[in-house]
């Protein structure tokens, strides 16, 4: 199952357009575009394959959006506003002949991406990104650090035994500190104290769980990597997104004062898209609590002692 960001993205967009019977208009770049801003002296012009359907306003190249200030249908050519490039807070980049150009994107790819980023950030205060760390133990030493690790809580400890057994014995005392000195750890630093028997020279293995990780950065990267997710949480953070998104619709109608308006609203009138979020929305928050669920059975607290 492909978890990158890019693909969470995809399926983010594919739902919607389920929802919404919305097909966004698009063409196709016929030169490549460099990542220079657009000015009044240099303007950015892009070469289209079409311009039947370009007019001013907003298109989307990539992950990046422009406002179109003019447009040349007979050179199927666009012209772009001095302040047209990286709209709405998108980053100018470089583009490729044969890019696909949406005009008037109803869900931007960089506000989806936003979305998808919100969603992890709110599930994280229900499920934990489960990470592990290990280290050398050493008789002479009983408190060890992480730097810059985000432990939220320690899940189990361990170290492995000696011999052919391979086994990992648990460790049962043990004291975790999520605000360590800083003079002696460092900034950032996190430190857990081992108070059981454990054999110098061998392994200690920490499982614990992380505070929350947006997907930013490489859009290839697969995102329980980066979370700390199991692989079926991709689901639930689809649905968080999709409802997110789906909740600005009616808004975004409500201003339309004209015939046409009127005509689409006698169909599909204002405020019709709350059933599809409250729909999304149940669906979110059913497959959120069978996920806390699952962690838990994964999971389950054990039981430790500390010196307090």
């Amino acid at each position: 199952m492909t978890t990158t960001f890019t693909n969470l993205t995809d399926e983010v967009q594919m739902n919607l357009s389920g929802y919404t019977f919305q097909q966004d208009r698009s063409t196709h770049l016929l030169t490549d575009v460099t990542a220079t801003a657009s000015s009044v002296a240099s303007p950015t012009i892009l070469s289209l394959g079409a311009t039947d359907n370009i007019g001013k306003g907003i298109i989307e190249i990539d992950e990046e959006l422009m406002w179109i200030d003019n447009y040349d249908r007979v050179g199927n050519t666009a012209i772009v506003a001095p302040y047209g490039r990286g709209y709405f807070g998108s980053t100018i980049a470089v583009h490729t002949a044969g890019t696909k150009v949406t005009i008037a994107p109803t869900f931007p790819r960089i506000v989806i991406k936003r979305a998808i980023n919100d969603t992890i950030q709110a599930i994280g205060t229900s499920i934990a990104g489960v990470f592990q760390t290990s280290f050398t133990y050493n008789s002479a030493q009983t408190t060890y650090s992480f730097i810059n690790k985000n432990v939220k809580q320690i899940i189990s400890i361990s170290w492995q035994a000696i011999g052919p057994s391979k086994e990992w014995i648990p460790i049962r005392h043990w004291e975790f500190d999520s605000a360590a000195d800083v003079t002696t750890y460092g900034a950032g630093a996190q430190t857990v104290t081992i108070g059981d028997y454990v054999q110098p020279g061998r392994t200690v293995k920490i499982l614990y769980g992380t505070g929350t990780i947006p997907v930013d950065g490489d859009a290839a990267a697969d995102f329980t990597t980066i979370t700390g997710f199991a692989t079926s949480v991709k689901d639930v953070i689809i649905y968080g997104a999709a409802y997110r998104l789906l909740s600005f619709m009616d808004p975004a109608r409500a201003s339309q004062v004209s015939p046409q308006a009127d005509e689409t609203d006698s169909k599909r009138p204002y405020g019709s898209s709350n059933s599809a979020v409250k729909q999304l929305y149940a669906l979110y928050t059913q497959r959120l609590q069978e996920e806390i669920l699952e962690q838990q059975r994964t999971y389950p607290i054990r039981v430790h002692y500390n010196r307090r």
